[in-house]
């Protein structure tokens, strides 16, 4: 056979043969799904997590460690993690920036604007440790309370990206394989979201072949950011539903995915 044409075949393959970023493949998936939940709340072990086993879902729970929800469940908790969902680590009490408008509900204690990053990183590296009491795993994701990146003009989390495998912030967006940053991956912040709207979210991440990250608060309550339990239903019979098309896993083993 002519060399030439040797050479013209093999740079025809290698020029059609897709990417894993041009094929936005998720697990084999179209795109890929991560739920996300903040704060301990009780109803997310009363209601959540048996309503993502029933459909056969994993999530994320981000777990303020110092929470009483978190003391007084820790068997739960530790079932949840061995059904497959993940303990996340949301920080030991909670600091937000205090000097933020809208944040006059933020304690002396929990103002983030009176940490030391050294403080911040302690503090963090003590929820991991409960965390890992509790579930046995050394790999888990962080989420930042209340979204602030910053002590001062410090990124915190530069100090804390070897204790982790990501970060999920507050950004909404969607993103490729080749966009997710994983000292801030994008969420979409949920609060009074139909079911419907939640969906259409979904949908056009399977047009884009996306990562969406859903990050929810309450569900039925015990939250101001709240969704209605009727409404996140729809949202995983959905994702049940149309499982041969979404990847829906929990952010841990997204990432790992990812940097794999």
């Amino acid at each position: 056979m002519n060399f030439n044409y040797i050479l013209f075949l093999s740079l025809t393959l290698c020029l059609n043969t897709p990417t894993f970023s041009q094929t936005n493949t998720w697990n084999g998936k179209k795109c890929a799904v991560v739920l996300t939940y903040d704060d301990a709340l009780n109803i997310h072990l009363d209601k959540v997590i048996p309503d993502l086993n029933a459909r056969k879902l994993k999530g994320t729970f981000y777990l303020i460690a110092s929470s009483p929800n978190v003391a007084n469940r820790i068997s739960e908790w530790r079932k949840a993690a061995k059904q497959g969902h993940e303990l996340g680590n949301h920080s030991l009490n909670h600091p937000c920036d205090g000097s933020l408008p809208g944040r006059d509900w933020v304690t002396t204690e929990t103002d983030l604007t009176k940490y030391s990053v050294a403080r911040a990183v302690h503090e963090i590296r003590i929820a991991n440790a409960l965390l890992k009491a509790i579930d046995g795993k050394e790999r888990r994701t962080f989420a930042y309370p209340c979204g602030d990146l910053k002590i001062g003009d410090s990124l915190y989390y530069n100090s804390l990206e070897k204790d982790f495998v990501a970060a999920r912030g507050v950004v909404p967006g969607y993103m490729n394989t080749a966009e997710v940053k994983f000292n801030d991956v994008n969420a979409f912040n949920q609060s009074q979201t139909t079911g419907e709207q939640m969906i259409e979210l979904v949908k056009q991440a399977e047009k884009t072949g996306a990562l969406i990250v859903f990050l929810f608060h309450g569900v039925g309550g015990e939250h101001n950011l709240n969704v209605d339990v009727a409404e996140h239903t729809k949202l995983l019979d959905y994702l049940k539903k149309n499982k041969k098309n979404i990847w829906v896993a929990p952010m841990v083993e997204v990432a790992e995915y990812l940097k794999r």
